[in-house]
């Protein structure tokens, strides 16, 4: 093998890290994670068991309590989605890089980004699919912008949906809006650079914002783009990258690198998302 100074394991390893850095939809802290470690191969399946609550009663002195039996109520997560990416070198061009493993290191981080927008996708799509955004709204003013997000806090609060925690996605122009309007300026920029680095653009109406171009197509006739707000109980999302793989090509004189990521994701509490049809973002 040329590539000498390939080592599978630390590849992988360094793949998945950036993988998880260019997610939004599938981010940590945006979907949950809870399920990861059951991740192996393509073609498995996680069962999930959401637990019933609790019976709350009156109690009486001497008096036998109703009680309720615990109870759960199944989903089946599938690990139904494979991608893989691969990249051919010659040793011509080979030979004119000064270092094997930083270039191999800057293919890793190329093919994760692309990994992270086609995953980005798959999520995004599933929640379009669970969320029910009611009638078309049109944005063409700061204040609109920020008022959409209280409104879509107000939604989530009446679901009971935990405060702490709470996020929304919404395209660049969405985000120049709210950079018009002073209620975000003055929280936005608390986050500081360093947070904005990873996606994330801001705090607004008690969100936790990020910026995506993966941003779904609503579902009305105004090609509008769906904005969604949620909390990371709505969603389970796990992949691996499974397989990081270096080979020599009998006929050539080339190394193909290549990888594999497996990954699933289910939406199980649909009430723990909102969203709105927006046009004119």
């Amino acid at each position: 093998m040329a590539l000498t100074n390939f080592i599978p394991a630390v590849y992988a390893a360094s793949t998945m890290a950036a993988l998880e850095t260019a997610l939004a939809y599938g981010a940590p802290g945006f979907t949950n994670r809870d399920y990861e470690g059951e991740v192996t191969e393509f073609g498995g399946s996680v069962v999930i068991n959401t637990v019933a609550d609790p019976t709350i009663e009156n109690y009486t002195p001497y008096t036998a309590m109703t009680g309720g039996n615990a109870s759960t109520s199944p989903q089946t997560m599938n690990i139904d989605q494979k991608k893989v990416w691969s990249l051919d070198i010659d040793d011509v061009d080979r030979a004119q890089a000064r270092d094997d493993q930083d270039f191999v290191s800057k293919v890793s981080a190329r093919a994760a980004h692309l990994l992270a927008k086609t995953a980005d996708s798959y999520v995004a799509g599933l929640m379009a699919a669970a969320v029910t955004p009611g009638a078309e709204v049109t944005v063409d003013a700061a204040a609109e912008a920020y008022d959409l997000l209280v409104d879509l806090r107000t939604q989530l609060s009446q679901n009971d949906v935990p405060i702490e925690g709470r996020w929304v996605i919404v395209t660049p122009a969405f985000h120049g809006w709210l950079l018009k309007d002073p209620r975000f300026v003055s929280s936005g920029d608390a986050l500081g650079g360093t947070t904005r680095s990873s996606g994330v653009v801001g705090q607004a109406a008690g969100f936790t914002v990020l910026e995506s171009n993966q941003v779904p197509n609503g579902p009305g006739a105004g090609a509008g783009k769906l904005v969604i707000a949620g909390h990371s109980l709505a969603t389970t999302y796990a992949d691996q990258v499974t397989k990081v793989e270096a080979i020599r090509l009998p006929d050539k004189f080339v190394d193909r690198l290549r990888g594999l990521h497996v990954y699933g994701a289910k939406v199980v509490r649909p009430t723990c998302l909102a969203a709105r049809d927006v046009i004119g973002v």
